[in-house]
């Protein structure tokens, strides 16, 4: 590949069947930087967890975030919760059968991620062993495969969690010793790939990642960030240590020392649109030759640096190899990436608006040419 010639995409297009809300969905062209715009509950989301699951070829880790983060946990007989993952979500109408699999990745079948439930009996024998004396192999117990390509993986899931004391048992086991037995060895090395919102990260995150980048090629990434907007900030400096050795003890933050201030003020003083722009290029400078994910991407961004931060990022992606994924449901937003777009003869930029005709969800693909006119003419695409 010449030094000129852009580096191919890692997902030229996407299909998605069975996870969450979608049934089937196909996205025939992805960009660089693709904007998934629609209304609450098109499925701008799980779209995106979809892409994260990719990324992370399946490895157990991806769900124990996703999961604890909606609060999805198994229900037991008795019908109490648990912190028993509730894999049953993560399928179409959380029928989690064993004849519905979840397939996620580009058109071509080969590189599709698969996903779906099966009996324990198929576990390996470390694994029964660990559940041996909790569960009788005709309870609930079952087991999610991954498959990529020519691996796989075995992850034990409970579809109900069983009555306690067993629960109790179950969560007794060290974390540690489940991951060791998930069988993820023989999977591929996941993709780079940083996630970002809707809500923002905390001061001693944003600190590590910054403590990575100073006085790298990617510093001034974030310091073009944060003079998008009115603010007139000289320098910026990370300060404190990790509490216990935590990155989020929020003893670590980012200072910022303003033109016309002798004193230091924590950046997260100046307001949700400052950090929200610093963090995103963050993490897109962590996020090199992999993706970079980004929920609700306009939130905190006042309207009018909207089009510098899509120029920014337009620019930044095709530099770093980055492929980014974001979604909205504002016209700002969207107007904003249009006009960048349109701007930037190299970008490659692309509007994927979702839709919900009879309950079926589809994908509108809006190119770089379409997005150059409905900047010019404004006209609303979403």
């Amino acid at each position: 590949m010449s030094e000129n010639q852009p580096a191919k995409l890692r997902l030229p297009d996407l299909s998605i069947r069975n996870f969450r809300g979608i049934q089937n969905l196909s996205v025939k062209k992805l960009g660089r930087v693709t904007l998934i715009a629609g209304r609450n509950g098109a499925g701008k989301t799980s779209v995106l967890e979809a892409v994260r699951i990719y990324a992370a070829r399946g490895r157990h880790d991806i769900f124990e975030e996703l999961l604890r983060k909606r609060y999805e946990f198994a229900r037991s007989r008795a019908g109490d919760y648990d912190s028993v993952l509730d894999y049953t979500t993560l399928f179409y109408g959380r029928n989690a059968s064993p004849d519905q699999t979840i397939s996620i990745g580009p058109s071509d079948k080969h590189d599709q991620l698969h996903l779906e439930i099966t009996k324990a009996r198929e576990l390996t024998s470390a694994q029964l062993d660990l559940f041996a004396e909790i569960v009788s192999l005709d309870s609930s117990l079952q087991a999610l495969r991954v498959t990529y390509r020519d691996s796989s993986a075995m992850i034990p899931c409970f579809l109900e969690l069983p009555d306690f004391p067993e629960a109790e048992s179950f969560r007794r086991i060290p974390r540690t010793l489940r991951r060791k037995i998930l069988g993820e060895a023989d999977l591929p090395d996941p993709i780079a790939c940083q996630s970002l919102g809707p809500e923002l990260p905390s001061n001693s995150v944003l600190a590590h990642f910054w403590d990575n980048i100073v006085f790298t090629d990617m510093e001034s990434l974030a310091l073009t960030a944060i003079k998008l907007t009115d603010m007139q900030i000289e320098r910026v400096a990370a300060i404190g240590e990790p509490k216990n050795g935590r990155l989020d003890s929020g003893g670590r933050r980012i200072i910022v020392k303003l033109n016309d201030f002798i004193t230091k003020v924590p950046l997260s003083s100046l307001g949700d649109g400052i950090v929200r722009l610093f963090a995103a290029a963050l993490a897109l400078a962590h996020s090199r030759n992999g993706f970079l994910v980004i929920d609700e991407v306009e939130n905190g961004i006042h309207h009018s640096a909207l089009k510098g931060f899509w120029k920014m990022m337009l620019e930044a992606a095709e530099k770093y190899n980055v492929q980014i994924f974001a979604a909205t449901h504002s016209f700002d937003c969207v107007r904003a990436f249009a006009r960048a777009a349109a701007e930037n003869k190299d970008a490659d930029g692309m509007l994927v608006r979702l839709d919900k005709k009879n309950g079926q969800l589809r994908s509108v693909e809006i190119n770089k040419e379409q997005l150059r006119i409905a900047a010019d003419q404004d006209i609303r695409i979403v």
